[in-house]
C-alpha cells in the first residue's frame, strides 16, 4: 500500500473545499508535507506500534495528517464525526468512552472540535489539532507492516455504541486494488468527486484512499456543505469534470429533489456513481437518471453496492456498465423468510434493487441457504475484529467468515439487502422488516424521503410500535397522515401502530453519512423526547 501513497511522480491533485471555494494540493505536496508532521508526531510519542485516535473531518490538513500518523509508524483509529441530534455533552462521553477502550497515545482533531473534547479527557491525553503538527523536519518512515494494523475504523453508530473494526496494511492494500478492478480507473485520467465524511469507510477508502493510490484527482467537499446545499454535489462534478462519485440513496434522492430544473454549468463525465450505505431504492435511481440525462448522466453509470467497515468496505456491487436492476418477491413469502420471484406489477409484490454479485475472490452466503436470513461473508480485504472486544470478535468473526447482522440473500447469483437485523421486529410471532413498512408510507407524499424511523417502544404490558417521521408540509394535516400510515403499515405487515410523532425537518437523529439513528430514536422516545424537536404527536391506538 505505502509504495501507493508514497510515490513521488504523481500527477493527481487534491481539490479541497475550504468554506470560500476550493485550494489546490498536488498529491505529491500532501506527501512532502506528511514527512514534515511525522516528525512532529514522532516527537509526540508516535511510533511502531502505537494508536492514534483521531476525528477525520473533511479538510487538507486531516488529509496529510492521516500519512502522517503512518509515517511515524502509528495507527489511525477513526473516532465518528458528531451525529445529527447529539448533544456535546454525549459526543464527548463518546471521546472518553472510545478513547478508554483504545488507549491511543495521542487525540488528533479539528480546531473546531477541540472544545468538545472534555476536558477530563484532555487531562489523561494530549489533544493535538492537525494545524499544531506542521513544520516538524523529517525522519525515517517506519510505516505499519503488512500483518500490522493500519486503521481502526469506528462505525457511525448507527444501531449501537460504535465499535471498532481492525484492518491490517494488508487488508486496507488489497481492497484498494479491489475497488480499482470495480471501477476500472486509469492512474491520471479520473476524478473522484466526494463529500462523505472521511470518518466513514465510503468515504476515506471508498474515495479519497482510492484517488490518492491511484492517481486520479480528488473533488473533496464535506457532509456539512451538502447538507446546507445539496446541489452541491453534481454542481461540483459538473465543475471538475468528475468521472466517479459515491453516496448514500438518501443523498442521492435529496440531491435529485434540490436540482429541480436548474441546469449544471457543464456537461457530467460520470461513468461510476456508486450507491450504498443503506438500502437502494429503484425509484430514486429513475428519478435521478431522468433529472440529470440532459447533464449527460446515463444510468449505466449507477452502481447500487453492498459493504461494512468489516470488509474494509465493498462486498458486492452491481457490475461497471451495466444498467441497475430491480426484481419483484412475494412480500408475504419474505415475511416467513422466503424468496418467491413474481412478476413486476404483481399486487403485495416487493420490489428490491440487486447489489450485483459479490467482487472478485469474495463469497456471500446466508445462514440458511435459499432463504431470508443473516448475510455471511468471506473476503480477502476482512478485518481482524474488533479492537478490544474479544467476545463480539469471537461472535462475528467465526472460521474466516463475517456474521453480518444484514439480513438478505442471494439470488441467481447477486445479493440482495432486506435490513440490519437490529430493525427486524418481532410482532404477533411474525417478523416484520421496518424498512418495508417506512419506504411504503415514505411514497405515500407527505412524509419526506428517507425521514422516518419506526421504532419498537418497551412498555408495560406490552410494548408500542412508533413511527417517527418528518412531515414535507408543516401545513399538512397530520392526523390523516397518521390514519394513512396506520393503513399501510396494517396492509403491508399487518402490524398496528400506537403512535406516530411528526419531527420538524431535519432533526431525526443520523449518522454523519445521513443513516436514521434508529436507536437513538428510540432513546430520546424514551426520555426526552423534546430533543427530538417534536411538531405533533397523533394517538391510534
Amino acid at each position: 500500500m505505502w509504495e501507493l501513497l508514497l510515490r513521488d511522480d504523481a500527477r493527481g491533485t487534491l481539490h479541497h473545499w475550504d468554506g470560500d471555494g476550493f485550494g489546490h494540493l498536488p498529491w505529491r505536496e500532501v506527501v512532502a508535507d506528511a514527512h514534515g508532521m511525522a516528525a512532529s508526531l514522532r516527537a509526540a510519542g508516535v511510533g511502531p506500534g502505537s494508536r492514534v485516535a483521531t476525528v477525520l473531518t473533511n479538510s487538507a490538513h486531516t488529509v496529510r495528517g492521516l500519512l502522517a500518523v503512518w509515517l511515524a509508524g502509528g495507527a489511525v483509529a477513526s473516532f465518528p464525526l458528531p451525529a445529527r441530534g447529539q448533544s456535546p455533552e454525549e459526543y464527548g462521553q463518546q471521546l472518553s468512552v472510545l478513547s478508554d477502550r483504545l488507549d491511543p497515545v495521542a487525540l488528533l482533531v479539528d480546531e473546531r472540535l477541540r472544545a468538545l473534547v472534555p476536558a477530563g479527557l484532555a487531562t489523561r491525553l494530549p489533544v493535538r489539532t492537525w494545524t499544531s503538527l506542521y513544520g516538524g523536519g523529517r525522519i525515517e518512515p517506519e510505516p505499519p507492516g503488512p500483518e500490522e494494523t493500519a486503521f481502526i475504523q469506528y462505525s457511525s453508530g448507527s444501531t449501537s455504541l460504535p465499535k471498532g473494526c481492525e484492518l491490517s496494511v494488508r487488508a486496507v492494500g488489497t481492497h484498494l486494488h479491489m475497488l480499482r478492478e470495480m471501477s476500472d480507473g486509469r492512474p491520471g485520467e479520473e476524478t473522484i468527486a466526494s463529500w462523505l465524511p472521511l470518518s466513514h469507510d465510503m468515504g476515506v477508502f471508498g474515495t479519497m484512499l482510492h484517488a490518492w493510490a491511484f492517481d486520479h484527482d480528488f473533488v473533496m467537499s464535506s457532509p456539512e456543505r451538502f447538507g446546507m446545499a445539496p446541489r452541491s454535489w453534481f454542481r461540483d462534478m459538473s465543475e471538475f469534470g468528475a468521472t466517479m462519485t459515491a453516496g448514500t440513496n438518501t443523498a442521492l434522492h435529496l440531491a435529485t429533489r434540490a436540482q429541480g430544473r436548474t441546469a449544471l454549468p457543464k456537461p457530467l463525465r460520470l461513468k461510476v456513481f456508486v450507491v450504498g450505505a443503506e438500502r437502494v431504492d429503484f425509484d430514486t435511481l429513475n428519478a435521478a437518471a431522468e433529472t440529470f440525462r440532459s447533464s449527460g448522466l446515463a444510468p449505466e453509470a449507477f452502481m447500487p453496492a453492498y459493504g461494512m467497515a468489516e470488509a474494509t468496505l465493498a462486498i458486492a456491487s452491481c457490475p461497471l456498465g451495466e444498467l441497475p436492476s430491480a426484481r419483484s418477491f412475494d412480500a408475504a413469502a419474505l415475511l416467513d423468510d422466503r424468496v418467491v420471484e413474481v412478476p413486476a406489477g404483481t399486487p403485495g409484490a416487493t420490489r428490491l434493487v440487486s447489489n450485483g454479485p459479490p467482487l472478485p475472490g469474495v463469497r456471500v452466503r446466508t445462514a440458511v441457504p435459499d432463504r431470508v436470513s443473516e448475510l455471511l461473508v468471506a473476503t480477502p480485504s476482512l478485518a481482524s475484529g474488533y479492537h478490544g472486544d474479544p467476545r463480539r470478535t469471537a461472535d462475528r468473526f467465526r472460521g474466516g467468515e463475517l456474521r453480518t447482522g444484514d439480513l438478505g440473500f442471494v439470488h441467481d447469483g447477486e445479493v440482495f439487502f432486506v435490513g440490519r437485523a437490529d430493525d427486524l421486529i418481532s410482532v404477533g410471532g411474525r417478523n416484520v422488516h421496518t424498512g418495508e413498512i417506512e419506504s411504503a408510507i415514505e411514497d405515500l407524499g407527505p412524509v419526506r424521503k428517507g425521514c422516518s424511523a419506526l421504532v419498537e417502544v418497551p412498555g408495560s404490558p406490552v410494548s408500542r410500535l412508533v413511527l417517527l417521521l418528518e412531515p414535507a408540509r408543516r401545513s399538512d394535516d397530520f392526523r390523516s397522515i397518521a390514519d394513512r400510515a396506520a393503513t399501510v403499515a396494517l396492509e403491508k405487515s399487518g402490524i398496528a401502530l400506537s403512535e406516530c410523532v411528526f419531527v420538524e425537518r431535519g432533526h431525526l437523529p443520523r449518522t454523519p453519512s445521513g443513516k436514521i439513528q434508529r436507536f437513538r430514536c428510540r432513546s430520546l422516545l424514551g426520555r426526552d423526547d423534546s430533543r427530538l424537536k417534536t411538531i405533533a404527536r397523533v394517538r391510534l391506538d
